[in-house]
């Protein structure tokens, strides 16, 4: 069906069975002081099986001492590592696919504090502006230092059987600060013009060519545009068509092929896209070096289908299509693929919960989490092959077709009971239904799909339009029920007004209960679901303003989702008041009090929004309790969250039940 995708491709010698990469990702699972873990062998190994033809693993420090980007990160510093990194490579090649382990040091992007240094070491003492930290200009000797040590490093990936190494020039890390005008700003050898700025990135890759010999693959990445025009400097940094010429001094090196990809640190959101960022959106850069260059071109742009991957390798615009999120969200996606069970996948819907959990993972301890893969990361203890066998057909009951009772059912059904599912509306999908309504958010409809689709495979009967009472569910003799009847909206008996015909909660809005045009709307309470309630009612031609009772609006928000709305919400130019708290609303009029002086105001406006959170549905939750023995409440049912709570909590109650 997909020829070109899975066609054999080449990467020096190195055979690749399929034009399928997962690029590097770091997913901190490595075991502190730089291991590789049993966890990372089971992760990489579920990929491989999964039928991804080249496997890139996470970026692995070269000097992990100074110059990790978090603690449980693996490392290549050092040749005790090499055994370790090996079980991984063995693992991979054992389910018939090649690896390449990519080698980097974070420069300016790393965190000082984490890794023991008064300043980080960078091409000029340019701050990052992400991450604001001290940074000091690299003197020659550390700089024959380092390409020493990126030089050691891949011999050692070599020395594991890793079939090639990925010099990591792209977002924003060391060898991209050198070639950046943005970044470098030397006056020496290694600053000024192109050639001088990809002086650093050649002695890397001599000096790794001398190590490892002339027949092992060196692969670079790299980010073709910086994209600073994100970051409100347009024409900074490299653009394309510079970036296209580097790709070529690179070839000219003697790289053996090129993984091409965007932005850094400072326009995040270019090189990790959240969900207002369309497949394909960025597949020109890595075509626009595959047409000046004869080495293969490995390109990322948000792929997730597979009929999009067959349509960009038919038109020649990359070698090889390339994800790290998409197997993260299915290891299994080029298998399925190739056996047509394309509605099967389970498609990285962006949500962020990924790049979240990297950045708080030293702080919280907790491996990088998917938040519609529950088991990623859990390979070994709570994938599919760790699931008991031991429904023998009896019967769980399941109150809601949301994320969280159809993942129950899922697993239920995997391991061999047999589930009923009710739910009270006329389709499954729960909040995501109306999730998935704002602008750019219907990606989140895939979630609905693939769990539809495996629960009807499975066997799983779903009563779609059913309410069911106690005596219902008790004349199924359940072996156990699992409530997941999600939640409702927050409306404070508290506020006088709020139950006025001008005053809407978010899920009237997006369902079209109500519709609301040329109006002046007040949406009160900015976290996601607010202002992606706004950014609907602006794209409708209303007039938006925004409350927030804390300081600032978007209150425990992922920077990047934030960034991601607000540049869009932007646009139609929306007031904005953070520290007023809502105190009534009469007819059109609404009082709030300033929080910074106390007094109160008022405005008014055509109609309100209300948008403070949301409440367990409690419903039937005691007499349940009562009646059953084995009861486990999950999802918006125990506590009102995200997609990534209904999934795991689903999930865990199905699989520990």
């Amino acid at each position: 069906m997909y020829e070109q995708l899975f066609k054999e491709g080449k990467i020096g010698n190195v055979v690749v069975p399929n034009r399928i990469a997962m690029t590097a990702m770091g997913n901190h699972m490595a075991d502190p002081g730089g291991w590789a873990s049993d966890k990372d062998v089971a992760f990489y190994e579920a990929r491989a099986k999964g039928g991804v033809g080249l496997v890139i693993l996470e970026c692995m420090a070269i000097d992990y001492e100074h110059g990790k980007g978090n603690v449980c990160q693996m490392s290549v510093d050092d040749d005790k590592f090499v055994p370790g990194l090996r079980r991984v490579a063995d693992a991979i090649h054992a389910a018939g696919s090649v690896v390449a382990g990519q080698i980097y040091h974070p420069g300016r992007q790393g965190i000082a504090e984490l890794n023991g240094v008064e300043s980080m070491p960078a091409p000029s003492a340019v701050e990052d502006q992400a991450v604001h930290q001290p940074v000091h200009e690299m003197t020659k000797q550390e700089i024959d230092e380092m390409v020493a040590r990126f030089a050691a490093a891949a011999r050692r990936c070599k020395e594991a059987g890793l079939d090639a190494v990925e010099l990591h020039g792209a977002h924003g890390y060391l060898i991209n600060q050198f070639l950046s005008p943005y970044t470098n700003k030397r006056i020496d050898e290694y600053g000024g013009s192109l050639e001088n700025r990809c002086r650093f990135a050649k002695e890397v890759i001599e000096a790794v060519r001398a190590e490892v010999g002339s027949d092992y693959p060196i692969i670079i990445r790299l980010s073709v545009d910086e994209h600073l025009e994100y970051n409100g400097l347009p024409g900074e940094g490299i653009h394309l068509d510079e970036g296209v010429e580097i790709a070529k001094m690179m070839e000219d090196y003697g790289v053996q092929a090129i993984d091409v990809s965007c932005g850094i640190y400072e326009t995040m959101n270019t090189a990790w896209e959240p969900v207002g960022f369309d497949e394909g959106w960025k597949i020109e850069a890595p075509a626009a070096v595959k047409a000046v260059v004869s080495v293969p071109v490995i390109g990322v742009s948000i792929v997730r289908n597979p009929e999009y991957a067959e349509q960009v390798l038919t038109e020649g615009k990359v070698d090889f299509v390339a994800s790290a999120r998409t197997f993260f969200a299915d290891p299994d996606w080029g298998v399925k693929a190739k056996e047509g069970r394309e509605k099967e996948i389970r498609r990285c819907i962006q949500c962020m919960h990924c790049m979240e959990t990297l950045m708080e993972a030293d702080i919280t301890g907790v491996t990088v989490g998917c938040a519609v893969n529950y088991q990623a990361g859990r390979e070994a203890e709570r994938g599919d092959a760790a699931l008991s066998r031991d429904g023998d057909g009896k019967t769980v009951v399941i109150i809601g077709a949301g994320p969280a009772g159809m993942e129950a059912a899922i697993v239920a059904a995997k391991r061999g009971f047999e589930p009923v599912v009710f739910e009270k509306t006329k389709r499954t999908g729960g909040q995501i239904n109306y999730a998935a309504v704002p602008p750019k958010k219907g990606k989140i409809r895939w979630l609905i799909d693939y769990q539809r689709t495996m629960a009807e495979k499975l066997g799983v009967e779903i009563r779609c339009g059913v309410e069911p009472t106690v005596e219902d569910i008790k004349a199924l003799d359940p072996y156990a029920v699992i409530v997941a009847q999600g939640s409702k909206p927050i409306m404070p008996a508290a506020i006088p007004g709020l139950d006025q015909d001008n005053v809407y909660d978010p899920t009237q809005i997006l369902t079209g209960e109500a519709k609301l045009e040329g109006q002046d709307v007040a949406v009160i309470g900015t976290g996601m679901t607010g202002i992606e309630t706004a950014e609907f009612l602006a794209e409708a031609g209303n007039r938006i303003y925004l409350f927030e009772m804390l300081d600032e609006i978007g209150p425990g928000l992922f920077f990047q989702n934030m960034i991601d709305v607000m540049s869009r919400l932007g646009a139609h130019d929306p007031e904005i008041r953070a520290k007023h708290r809502l105190v009534a609303i009469d007819g059109n009029k609404a009082t709030f009090t300033n929080l910074e002086d106390g007094k109160d105001v008022e405005f008014t406006y055509d109609s309100f929004v209300v948008s403070l959170g949301v409440a367990p549905n409690k419903a039937l939750v005691d007499d349940i309790e009562k009646t059953f023995d084995k009861v486990f409440v999950v999802g918006d049912a125990m506590q009102g969250g995200r997609i990534e709570a209904a999934i795991r909590t689903g999930y865990e109650a199905a699989f520990d039940m």
